[in-house]
């Protein structure tokens, strides 16, 4: 259900029908600006947003609470709260993409393969989140690269790297090894990186 929805608390049931409108105005304006359904239910105190994209949910989600915040509701200010949540969003991307590298000590990075890594900060996948997943899979992998002589740094960026797919694998045709590969590739990142994001899942043969 992470994957897919998340719940956004409203004060009161009150601010149900404005978030609704007239004959449905201020959803469709809501659901057109977002790209995501909004389902307001029978249930107390709680809307939901529905879409595949959690960036899209979380700009939502802040752009739904600082209009409930306000109290004015109609397409204009909808259409403004929507635009500052998404210039927030987009600026919370960068900033955990870049105190993940800086985590893990990776440099050089193409300023989009940073933003695609702090976006997993609002992405779950078997119940964890994916940011923390990833620089997890980093220090573990710099740790045994240790014990076995190699190249530390190399060994974290790629086990730091390895879900860069999850990213955009909502949007995107085939297994997020073979997508974040691509990316990677896409974006100049090293030879040796990008096959040890590719191969994490056997898509190609490791070397």
């Amino acid at each position: 259900v992470e994957r897919t929805v998340t719940s956004v608390h409203i004060p009161s049931d009150d601010m149900k029908g404005r978030l609704i409108g007239r004959q449905g105005r201020n959803i469709q304006a809501l659901e057109a600006a977002l790209g995501i359904d909004i389902i307001i239910d029978d249930t107390p105190e709680t809307i939901i947003l529905s879409g595949y994209n959690p960036v899209r949910r979380e700009v939502g989600r802040r752009a739904i609470e600082q209009l409930l915040k306000d109290g004015r509701v109609h397409p204009a200010r909808i259409e403004e709260c929507v635009n500052k949540a998404t210039a927030d969003v987009e600026s919370s991307l960068k900033e955990f993409g870049e105190k993940a590298a800086l985590e893990i000590g990776a440099t050089g990075l193409h300023p989009e393969v940073v933003r695609l890594m702090g976006s997993l900060r609002y992405r779950t996948s078997y119940t964890q989140n994916q940011w923390e997943h990833a620089l997890e899979v980093g220090f573990l992998v710099g740790e045994m690269a240790a014990e076995l002589k190699l190249n530390v740094r190399d060994a974290k960026r790629a086990g730091w790297l390895h879900d860069i797919g999850k990213a955009v694998s909502h949007e995107v045709e085939g297994g997020h090894a073979v997508i974040g590969a691509d990316i990677l590739k896409k974006y100049g990142e090293k030879d040796h990186i990008i096959h040890a994001v590719r191969a994490h899942h056997d898509d190609v043969k490791p070397e």
